[in-house]
């Protein structure tokens, strides 16, 4: 786009037009011609192949190409100022047509590649909307050009209406038509948008009166009506009376036909938690004895007691067992996750026991819960896939020797 392959003949279609050179316009329309057609026809086959050999992969247009699907009166004033500011660089010789190049490279070469997308893709309406962006600039480029060389000049004295060359008035009539179709598409595009925001804003007061938020909302349309695809995040499953109770309230609110699906992700909310303050613990002084020499009477020999093994109950104690959990019914497999959002580390099964860490995170509006598997890797996974699972306690005894009272022997 930077080498901007055809200002030269817009340009040229505007300076011979005022000039009236006809060879010229005649070489500069083909040229244009010429150019376009092989944008449009490589854009084409390069997006076709990207479906069998996808080099760029996309679930919907990406807004690069979007933006250039709905023209508007505001796409014609900036054509309007790049092409007087390229004519004028290309009549002054002391000044360089390399910046005026890239803006109408950046106004002429994308709508030309996005119409052979959307012939590629077989969206008419991409085509379409990007041919009018086409059409429209380079008009208004020619239009600028001649306006320009107007002003130097370059104008036959035998082709005036007035004082003003025929060229010039055809062009600026044919320029401001221009403004019908713009002005229509724009007025469709704000329609829609402003529909869009009604949905975006009644969805949502209605999604909150459930205690839901939503996470993504998807609305698509056609003869049937209105289709949304709700993302939500709750704290508690919505049951079917719900969902049919929030489809009943979002299409009496827009007054018309609406078909709903919701896909829902439990998380947990916590409230802002205070730090327990800390205070200082007063720590007595203990004194401890020191070691010293006292009399003691000589020793006698006495008789030496002697021990006979008990058996003593000692109350049972409970062993304490581990907090573990399986997967959810119907999941036969789960990731275990380095860290939330992490890579992966390793896959446990279903119906394999894990060990539950007292450590839980919040990411991405799922609620997290540090696991170690049976073979001892540790890791984080969703709550929301786990079901605990408890082990009941068991009691053990312990038998230990005490000492019973001495018997003293004769």
């Amino acid at each position: 786009m930077l080498v901007a392959p055809l200002m030269s003949p817009i340009i040229g279609i505007g300076a011979g037009s005022i000039s009236g050179d006809t060879t010229l316009i005649k070489n500069a329309i083909s040229a244009l011609l010429r150019g376009a057609i092989l944008s449009i026809v490589m854009s084409t086959i390069v997006a076709y192949l990207n479906r069998f050999f996808p080099i760029i992969t996309w679930q919907e247009l990406p807004n690069e190409i979007l933006s250039r699907t709905r023209p508007s009166p505001l796409d014609l004033t900036i054509a309007l100022a790049g092409g007087l500011a390229a004519a004028y660089a290309l009549a002054t010789p002391s000044l360089s047509a390399a910046l005026p190049g890239v803006a109408i490279a950046t106004a002429l070469m994308p709508p030309l590649c996005t119409v052979g997308i959307g012939l590629a893709l077989t969206q008419w309406q991409v085509a379409a909307g990007a041919g009018l962006l086409f059409v429209t600039n380079a008009v208004t480029i020619a239009f600028a050009s001649m306006l320009i060389f107007f002003v130097l000049g370059f104008t036959p004295t035998n082709n005036l209406i007035g004082k003003l060359p025929k060229p010039l008035i055809y062009s600026a009539l044919f320029t401001l038509s221009l403004l019908i179709p713009l002005t229509l598409f724009s007025a469709s595009v704000f329609k829609k948008a402003t529909e869009s925001i009604q949905i975006n804003s009644i969805v949502s007061e209605e999604v909150s009166v459930f205690g839901a938020e939503i996470s993504r909302l998807d609305v698509s349309e056609d003869a049937d009506g209105l289709h949304l695809s709700l993302t939500l995040r709750v704290s508690e499953s919505l049951t079917y009376q719900d969902v049919n109770r929030l489809q009943r309230r979002i299409a009496t609110r827009l007054q018309r036909p609406v078909s709903i699906i919701v896909n829902q992700i439990f998380v947990v909310r916590l409230n802002p938690l205070n730090p327990p303050t800390l205070t200082p613990t007063f720590t007595p002084i203990t004194l401890t004895p020191t070691f010293t020499f006292t009399p003691s009477a000589t020793p006698t020999t006495t008789p030496t007691p002697t021990f006979t093994s008990t058996a003593t109950p000692i109350p049972p104690t409970l062993t304490p067992t581990p907090w573990s959990a399986i997967l959810q019914n119907g999941l036969q497999r789960l990731e275990i996750l380095q860290q939330p959002g992490g890579p992966s580390i390793g896959i446990i099964s279903s119906r394999e026991i894990v060990q539950v860490f007292d450590e839980r995170q919040v990411y991405d509006g799922l609620v997290w819960l540090k696991i170690v598997d049976w073979e001892g890797r540790i890791g984080w996974v969703p709550q929301i896939h786990l079901v605990f699972v408890t082990i009941t306690p068991t009691r053990t005894a312990t038998t230990t020797l005490t000492p019973s009272s001495p018997a003293l022997s004769p």
